[in-house]
């Protein structure tokens, strides 16, 4: 039969060893280095011109959209108009 202390003691040393790896980690890695500022400013230049191309497709999805629904809705009331001649 096991004992409490020893059914206890795994169970510490591994949440032990869990706690303590990003402490370990940081010791090894004496000062992070910062990232360029060359490289930040090109990643936002991209980043905008991707939001701004997104925007451009979604406004062109919207107004297809409506295009479409236009056209449906013009299609229908056409036809009441044909039936109502009948």
């Amino acid at each position: 039969m096991i004992s409490r202390f020893a059914r206890l003691s795994l169970p510490a040393l591994v949440s032990t060893a869990i706690g303590l790896s990003p402490i370990a980690a940081m010791a090894v890695d004496p000062s992070p280095t910062p990232a360029p500022a060359a490289a930040t400013a090109t990643d936002t230049a991209a980043q905008s011109d991707k939001v701004a191309e997104k925007k451009a497709q979604k406004q062109a999805k919207k107004d297809k959209k409506a295009e479409k629904k236009a056209k449906k809705k013009a299609k229908k009331k056409a036809k009441q108009v044909e039936a109502a001649q009948q």
